[in-house]
């Protein structure tokens, strides 16, 4: 069988080592020497100011919302997973989505200004299974309409923007080091903001509110990785540019052999450098994205449709009609794409997708 993903897994002894180091100290959670190991190697490679370890990926897009001091609406994209803007909505605040840009599947920075009103508060944008933003139209929105900016950036670890870790960009960048992601914890995730006051803030809320062991400076949950997803990090993380560079021969191989002028690829910013996080296809039409789809599903081989349904037609979040992303949403595929699939594989499935076109 072949899934969407599939974690990447170090040897276990490696594995088993670095957790000793934690099982000796009988020290499992609270910020223990794992955490604090991981976070610093995190910014050691990628040059990043500030950063929190967490226990996954959406709390961090719930204690910014909470930390940055958001009200009413917040304007968002309708083409991400559902805990985009189920964190807006988990914090008392409106979603207010603005429809994408068709090649690049992320938020279009013109229909976010037409959305702008004096209930806005913030723009969160995600960075479509980890192509960066037009962060700087984006800035330059939320610096003229005094808004703050927060970036869903699930995907994109180790993606840079003009020599600059994606992770610099808006007031926070929160990350995913889900099993399923290019580098992962097994769960878990990451907080990221350059002001080291708002750092200050954003550490508090993932730890309780606490200032220090007996007082508190204000709310806060419990968002604290662990020790045990840490030593999966820190077992992991040598292996990152292997990762990368594997994944990026097999997307190569998808996209040369099935570059025929009819199926739709994701547009990749310029001046960026991409993880190959994923390697979505955008049919001509649901039909035959599900003729493609059924065929592999034939020869267990499971894609997915992801994102779908566009955020907007949840009943829950219900918005205006957003057309483009409604229509990428309707007619995308992400094949698989993980870090041991054989070549020979990624050869059968091009092979049926063809077949089925």
């Amino acid at each position: 069988m072949i899934n969407v993903t599939k974690s990447f897994l170090p040897n276990q002894s490696e594995y088993n080592a670095i957790l000793k180091r934690s099982w000796d100290r009988a020290w499992l959670t609270n910020r223990g020497v794992l955490v604090k190991e991981l976070e610093q190697k995190i910014k050691d490679k990628f040059n990043i100011t500030n950063i929190i370890a967490t226990t996954n990926g959406t709390l961090p897009l719930q204690i910014a919302i909470k930390a940055l001091q958001l009200k009413g609406e917040i304007i968002t994209t309708p083409f991400s997973y559902i805990a985009t803007a189920s964190s807006i909505v988990w914090e008392s605040c409106t979603p207010v989505f603005a429809d994408i840009e068709a090649d690049s599947f992320n938020i279009n920075p013109l229909e976010i200004e037409a959305k702008i009103t004096e209930k806005t508060s913030a723009i969160i944008a995600t960075h479509v299974f980890g192509n960066p933003c037009n962060v700087e139209a984006i800035q330059s929105i939320a610096d003229k309409y005094n808004l703050k900016v927060i970036y869903d950036a699930a995907h994109t670890f180790g993606v840079s923007y003009k020599g600059k870790s994606i992770f610099e960009f808006g007031d926070v960048s929160t990350c995913s080091f889900h099993a399923t992601k290019i580098f992962h914890t097994g769960e878990g995730g990451a907080l990221f903001a350059n002001n080291d006051e708002l750092h200050e803030t954003l550490y508090s809320h993932h730890n309780f509110g606490h200032d220090g062991p007996e007082k508190f400076k204000g709310l806060g949950l419990n968002a604290k990785m662990s020790e045990l997803q840490a030593a999966m990090g820190l077992a992991v993380f040598p292996y990152f540019e292997k990762i990368k560079e594997q994944r990026e021969s097999l997307y190569k191989m998808y996209f040369n052999a099935l570059d025929n002028g009819k199926l739709q690829f994701q547009k990749i910013l310029e001046n960026s450098e991409y993880n190959y996080a994923y390697f979505p296809l955008v049919f001509e039409s649901e039909s035959q994205l599900e003729k493609v789809k059924t065929a592999l599903n034939s020869q267990q081989i499971f894609p997915r449709r992801y994102f779908y349904p566009s955020l907007n037609t949840i009943e829950y979040l219900k918005g205006e009609p957003m057309p483009v992303s409604e229509s990428i949403a309707k007619r995308i595929l992400c094949l698989p794409l993980y870090y041991d699939l054989a070549k020979e594989d990624v050869s059968r499935i091009i092979k049926i997708v063809k077949a089925n076109l």
